[in-house]
């Protein structure tokens, strides 16, 4: 093994321990640097986030996970380079040339701070709070009917690279290969609980069935409930809509389109308060421009891209101002409405009784809404 190096220097050998060494690529130290010392403004725009908030980052992962300085590369680095990618959509010889890495070394440092990352992306994850949101509790039209409401839940689509064989349970109702995610989210913009890596082709229901299934899955605290679309059942803990009245908000814009009847106001009143998962799908996807095409990496990475990318949305609300970047607009139209044949495959017989009940408390909020209008 080697413990030595022998440099030539000024006609005479000198002998220097290896692990003394600073092997460092002076390149992209200097490069990610010169940014952070640079205009934040410019910083911001290619790393979606201000210098003081990036060496934060960097600061947590370096005491919260394994990542550390090397003699080859800064956490600085590293994290800068995986922001290129997520945030700018840069392929590796992009960021080969920014950093001047190798094929290997680029790689290697984009998985190491995705393993990273994913380390950190259930403490980043919002917890639901036992108090009214803020949103609802200084709006009359939202308190006190949905006082105990938390957040709001949908699934969303991403473009998704799979294998051909995989093609035809991957490919959404438009016809695109893509990965359904359902996200759940509070009224500050904030994830609560994403589960990724589902087929294009299933349904939002199905998801969340699955979802409740699971140990690990989305936990609704005792009398709190999330906002949901005509995708879902209507459920204790997850409030739809009416189905077959008009719901979406553009339904209700103009002269002469108040709602007619208690059934419509209800769903009105939904509409603009759940409102905010569509807002927040917005935003991540206009932030991390990775996902707007199928990343070539494989399924399971892309997965995993997907809850790092959570996790910094949600520390970026916290440490940034408002996003400044366009949103994406969510299609409205993003869950089909589940028709009674396919609602009876989902629910068993002993569900039956569960979905009465439901039935009978969204009927009684529907009430109190309309006796209070004025």
């Amino acid at each position: 093994m080697v413990n030595e190096l022998r440099v030539i220097k000024a006609g005479r050998q000198i002998e220097q321990p290896l692990n003394l060494r600073r092997i460092n690529n002076a390149f992209g130290y200097k490069h990610i640097h010169r940014a952070l010392n640079d205009d934040p403004a410019i910083f911001r725009k290619v790393y979606r986030m201000y210098p003081d908030v990036f060496r934060k980052l960097c600061n947590i992962l370096r005491e919260k996970t394994h990542l550390e300085d090397t003699r080859f590369i800064c956490v600085e680095e590293m994290l800068g380079q995986f922001l290129q990618i997520v945030d700018q959509n840069h392929r590796y010889c992009v960021i080969r040339n920014n950093f001047r890495l190798s094929q290997f070394a680029t790689s290697e440092v984009f998985h190491k701070m995705l393993k990273a990352l994913n380390t950190l992306s259930k403490d980043m994850m919002a917890k639901p709070r036992l108090v009214v949101p803020a949103k609802i509790r200084e709006n009359t039209k939202f308190f006190p009917y949905f006082k105990d409401c938390i957040g709001a839940i949908d699934g969303t689509h991403i473009p998704t690279t799979v294998m051909r064989h995989d093609n035809s349970s991957f490919r959404d109702r438009h016809g695109n290969i893509s990965q359904n995610i359902l996200a759940a989210c509070n009224f500050d913009l904030e994830f609560m609980y994403v589960l990724a890596g589902w087929e294009g082709s299933a349904h939002d229901s199905k998801l969340l069935n699955d979802d409740l299934s699971r140990r690990n899955g989305l936990k609704v605290p005792q009398g709190k409930y999330f906002l949901a679309d005509c995708g879902f059942a209507n459920r204790r803990q997850f409030l739809a809509p009416y189905q077959g009245v008009c719901y979406h908000l553009q339904d209700f814009v103009g002269t002469g389109n108040d709602p007619e009847n208690e059934k419509e106001l209800l769903n009105l009143r939904h509409a603009s308060l759940r409102n905010v998962i569509e807002r927040i799908i917005g935003i991540f996807k206009s932030r991390f421009t990775i996902f707007k095409s199928a990343p070539s990496f494989p399924f399971k990475t892309q997965v995993e891209i997907v809850l790092a990318c959570v996790a910094l949305h949600n520390f970026l609300c916290k440490e940034c101002q408002p996003d400044e970047f366009p949103i994406e607009e969510e299609s409205t139209s993003s869950s089909s409405p589940i028709v009674e044949e396919e609602l009876e495959e989902l629910v068993s017989q002993t569900q039956e009784q569960q979905r009465d009940e439901a039935n009978a408390w969204r009927l009684s909020i529907t009430d109190y809404i309309w006796r209070e209008r004025y």
